[in-house]
């Protein structure tokens, strides 16, 4: 039975949650073959798959080479022998087949935790900048679309149980703009625990002073410390919600474009 359909509907689901995963396609074949051209297999972050190439031990080496692709993020082209399992080969049917396997693109993900109303503020602005938006909370009222709608997940839980909940991974941007101390101290080891590219958190220099102070006598050292951006945001004088809500997205951008944050005026002479 053709699993195309399947396969192609895990896809739109992992690029939906923003699911790191990769997708295998036999694009050539020689001989006799377990599958034909156009075949398909995504293999999952977390080792399960959706559909076939052939099965048995050459499709056992796909499924790690997908793994390998989700973790660099590189496409690789692979050529099997199905002839002689003595020479190393996968497999005895006897013919030869390529396969093409690429990463499934993830859509950039902002991860706002904390609903009040800089996180409210924070989750709008970046729907309105086009990326995928999970909010978090341990508090039910202020995490629910009748709270605030359109956001593409809302997760309710501790947290220090966030990354249990989340998929965080290289493209996604985590703004924890929680309530204090006593929150950041559980939920911030969680975070260093992850691959997310940018992890900002909210407060005055006191309140992060005080924190890294606690989290140095949990035993987390200064380099690892170094990764989160606190006070989170550009210094761009903000008091508002939505100026701090702007100066969280303008530092996110600028770390996911690789900017430097200075000012682009010009003084120069133009035909220069």
């Amino acid at each position: 039975m053709d699993d195309t359909r399947e396969v192609y509907e895990a896809v739109l689901q992992a690029q939906t949650t923003g699911e790191p995963a990769a997708l295998a396609t036999v694009i050539a074949v020689s001989g006799s073959v377990p599958r034909h051209v156009g075949s398909k297999l995504l293999v999952r972050a977390d080792g399960s798959f959706v559909g076939t190439v052939g099965g048995g031990a050459m499709e056992s080496r796909v499924l790690a080479e997908g793994q390998a692709v989700i973790a660099d993020g590189q496409a690789r082209r692979l050529s099997y022998t199905l002839n002689d399992i003595g020479a190393g080969d996968p497999g005895i049917c006897g013919g030869t087949l390529e396969i093409f396997v690429e990463p499934i693109a993830v859509p950039p993900t902002l991860l706002v935790i904390g609903a009040g109303h800089v996180g409210k503020a924070l989750a709008e602005l970046g729907k309105w900048m086009g990326l995928r938006v999970v909010l978090s909370d341990d508090r039910a009222e202020f995490c629910n679309p009748d709270f605030l709608p359109g956001m593409d997940g809302y997760v309710v839980c501790k947290p220090g149980e966030i990354p249990q909940q989340v998929s965080i991974h290289g493209q996604t941007y985590i703004a924890a703009v929680t309530r204090g101390l006593p929150i950041d101290i559980h939920l911030i080891p969680a975070l260093l625990a992850t691959s997310a590219p940018y992890i900002g958190v909210i407060g005055s220099r006191r309140r992060w002073a005080l924190t890294v102070k606690a989290l140095r006598e949990q035993g987390i050292s200064d380099d690892v410390l170094k990764r989160i951006r606190a006070p989170i945001g550009l210094e761009l004088e903000a008091e508002t919600p939505k100026e701090i809500a702007l100066s969280i997205l303008a530092e996110i951008i600028m770390i996911r474009r690789g900017g430097t944050g200075k000012p682009m005026q010009w003084l120069g002479d133009e035909t220069e």
